[in-house]
């Protein structure tokens, strides 16, 4: 199923504008204008690294993802062939997006493996409004409606056993901590499965250009989301 969504090459992986738009709307359900293929401000989800990630290098029991850099489109990246615990993604010229360090049992079952990558993804895509509008209300702020901008920071992974059929992601608690027009946000999630929980993680976001919250111009926003949704969505 992800193969559609990247083109690969040698040891190389690029994304065209199309391809990661398809996959931030049809899969991850995120509808973020940055992923708009005409967009001037474009880059690939890094949900959509993620999820590459693991069809290269497989589920490893615990996994740790930082981005440093948002990979615009046809940017060709090199994910090197290894074995090591902590790998750098980095383009032709050295310039690194994504780091990733793991550890623990691995599995490359490829089936195990998109079902937990679609509903860790799904799960990520309902940021906004559903989880980031009640934390910017309690916080007094709200992203600029003129120019929103959630930058994706990293992720962490846990699991107790790879042994798995049917995940399911549930948020456990959230955070956002606000310091002038930049704001950081932790979401916690568990992680179960057949019935029981195998595992955790957490999710780091940024928000940039921070204004005091108003109640109208929020709403606004929402209703603008909500209506790309249901007419990009239905593409």
């Amino acid at each position: 199923m992800l193969e559609k969504y990247f083109r690969p090459h040698d040891r190389q992986v690029s994304f065209s504008r199309d391809q990661a738009s398809d996959f931030a709307k049809h899969v991850a359900n995120d509808f973020n204008p940055i992923h708009d293929p005409e967009s001037k401000r474009f880059c690939v989800p890094g949900d959509l690294l993620f999820a590459v990630c693991l069809k290269k290098y497989g589920l490893s029991q615990r996994m740790h993802f930082t981005f440093s850099g948002m990979v615009g489109s046809d940017v060709a990246l090199l994910f090197p062939e290894t074995d090591a615990g902590k790998i750098d993604i980095v383009d032709e010229s050295g310039k690194k997006y994504l780091h990733f360090e793991r550890s623990g049992e691995v599995t490359l079952d490829q089936d195990r493996i998109e079902k937990l990558v679609c509903h860790y993804v799904q799960f990520s895509g309902h940021n906004f409004p559903h989880i980031l509008v009640p934390l910017m209300k309690a916080q007094g702020v709200m992203i600029n409606p003129g120019r929103p901008l959630v930058i994706y920071e990293g992720m962490d992974i846990e699991l107790d056993t790879l042994d798995f059929s049917r995940p399911e992601l549930s948020l456990a608690d959230s955070t956002l901590t606000a310091q002038g027009k930049r704001g950081k946000v932790r979401l916690e999630f568990s992680i179960r499965a057949d019935g029981k929980t195998i595992g955790a993680g957490s999710k780091r976001m940024v928000l940039s250009g921070l204004q005091p919250y108003d109640a109208d111009k929020l709403q606004a926003l929402i209703d603008a989301y909500a209506e790309r949704r249901r007419t990009l969505g239905a593409r």
